[in-house]
């Protein structure tokens, strides 16, 4: 009898999760200092990958207005669109328009931040209120 436990973990004999080929991939990208072929990131990521999944990857993230590609030798060479803060701020941008009722879900969203994330936020958005004249100058 198979270890499902050990199946889930495998990794490369295991299916992966919806997104995390993709996740790697940019993390690649933005850790780098400059655009990287597809055999970069194929250098850089974990696993036992394809050179032809990493370029099908890249691909799609291009086709998706994520990264840019410049001539590179025979191929290219690719850089993300965003910065990872960036990005991460525009998929939470994009999550908070899905929701029907906004309070709510910016209420759950603040009521599950740890304290020092809470303070975080506080902070920043004093800063930005005394960025826009909010406290009557």
């Amino acid at each position: 009898m198979r270890d499902r436990k050990s199946d889930a973990s495998s990794g490369a004999r295991g299916r992966r999760a919806r997104g995390e080929l993709e996740s790697g991939v940019l993390a690649a990208l933005w850790a780098a200092a400059e655009p990287l072929t597809a055999r970069q990131v194929l250098e850089r990521l974990p696993g036992d990958l394809a050179y032809t999944t990493v370029l099908t990857i890249l691909s799609r993230l291009h086709d998706k207005g994520m990264l840019v590609r410049q001539p590179a030798g025979r191929g290219f060479a690719y850089a993300p669109v965003r910065d990872e803060a960036s990005d991460t701020a525009v998929q939470m941008h994009g999550l908070l328009e899905r929701g029907s009722d906004r309070e709510a879900v910016l209420t759950r969203f603040v009521s599950e931040l740890s304290q020092e994330d809470e303070q975080l936020l506080h902070r920043l958005l004093g800063e930005q209120d005394a960025g826009r004249g909010g406290d009557g100058l």
